[in-house]
């Protein structure tokens, strides 16, 4: 998103780092790092500096409100991995 909650981010000093940008098991997931591009699956991520989310259950709403999520879902089309088979990846690794 570049939010500054990335790895050697702006933010990251002061706040830490996004688990998104942390979560290697869905590296690769939507040709992003680590779990940028699936970020509504992963737990406690970063609300553009409001704080951790949650968990999926709770933050899913939220997700779906997001810019990002939908630019997301537009790039990627028919490939769009949805959000059940994101959460397997999470189990699985």
């Amino acid at each position: 998103m570049k939010c500054g909650f990335g790895p050697n981010g702006t933010k990251t000093k002061t706040q830490g780092v996004c688990p998104a940008a942390q979560e290697n098991r869905l590296d690769g997931v939507h040709g992003g790092k680590h779990g940028g591009r699936g970020c509504w699956v992963v737990n406690n991520t970063f609300d553009c500096g409001n704080g951790a989310q949650g968990d999926f259950s709770n933050k899913y709403p939220i997700c779906m409100n997001c810019k990002f999520y939908w630019q997301v879902r537009e790039e990627e089309g028919n490939q769009f991995e949805i959000s059940l088979l994101l959460s397997t990846y999470l189990q699985k690794k």
